[in-house]
């Protein structure tokens, strides 16, 4: 009998259609609504935007940025994550581009950008971006499990916060690795298994005093209340341990770092009592918690020499 793995006729699994399906219906816009192309002002009031044009890219972007806010620079967004200078020149490959944002910095910074994602209607957008912006950029349609590129040919390669979204986490960083030349360096940012928003908005919240644990197993937990809960349909997420990552997936990289990023710890806290996170608890105590609890892993890894 076939399984969710088992290839169709065009050599994709039906897993991974429907995550291709999913993430081209419900894109990442960071609109009001997921997937969508309504954004709140700051009176509050919903605007459309055309999906491609400026307004559409400076509305999705506001957010995003604003969500990841300690990790900028001035205007250098992601400067505290990403070694701009250093690979200004080289060869930069993102996997699942998204609305293309991430690749977008690096094309300004100089880089010499490939672009890849499974979503087709994300590859269109990050073209849209780039030519609307200007910019020089390879981004084509791929599966970051299969990579269409040689062994060595990137000098940096990096994910954000998209192979927790595919059944193979492991094959894709192995792929992101394999493509990488020897001594280059790789970022991937997954979701954190060991995290407040995991055991407390998702385990205990959805699963115990929701009881959706009697007929959702935690893979089908994380996946429904993750991105998209509220379109729910979500195919696929599961976030990792900081121990699967060091161990397992980049065990065979040189001098591999994990960092914990929490900018969801203070809504999360906020949850439990009114003002806390936002005043109530030190400042010092809200990082402490973040650095231990915080929803993302951001790993970073180097490809031995040898």
């Amino acid at each position: 009998m076939a399984g969710p793995e088992t290839p169709d006729a065009t050599g994709a699994s039906p897993l991974k259609t429907a995550i291709r399906d999913w993430w081209s219906e419900c894109p990442m816009t960071y609109a009001d609504t997921h997937g969508g192309t309504e954004y709140r002002d700051a009176d509050g009031r919903l605007i459309a935007v055309l999906p491609g044009s400026r307004e559409f890219f400076a509305k999705a972007d506001e957010i995003f940025y604003r969500w990841n806010e300690p990790l900028h620079v001035g205007s250098r967004r992601f400067a505290r994550l990403f070694d701009y200078d250093r690979h200004a020149g080289g060869q930069v490959l993102e996997v699942g581009c998204g609305m293309g944002a991430m690749a977008m910095n690096w094309a300004m910074a100089g880089a010499r950008v490939t672009a890849v994602d499974l979503n087709p209607v994300a590859v269109a957008m990050t073209r849209r971006r780039f030519e609307l912006f200007n910019l020089n950029g390879t981004i084509i349609e791929a599966d970051g499990e299969t990579l269409p590129f040689a062994d060595g040919q990137f000098d940096f390669a990096y994910s954000w916060g998209v192979l927790h979204h595919t059944p193979g986490t492991r094959r894709a960083i192995a792929e992101l690795i394999r493509v990488l030349k020897p001594g280059g360096g790789v970022g991937v940012m997954l979701y954190h298994r060991h995290s407040l928003l995991y055991w407390y908005g998702i385990r205990y919240i959805e699963g115990f005093l929701n009881m959706e644990r009697l007929f959702l197993n935690a893979r089908q937990l994380a996946s429904r209340y993750t991105d998209g809960a509220r379109q729910e349909g979500n195919p696929y997420t599961w976030p990792v341990t900081q121990r699967e990552a060091m161990e397992d997936m980049f065990a065979l990289t040189e001098d591999v770092h994990i960092r914990v990023l929490g900018t969801d710890v203070v809504p999360i806290l906020e949850q439990w009592a009114s003002r806390l996170g936002s005043g109530d608890l030190p400042l010092s105590g809200v990082k402490a918690l973040a650095r231990r609890w915080g929803w993302s892993l951001w790993i970073t890894a180097v490809k031995s020499a040898d």
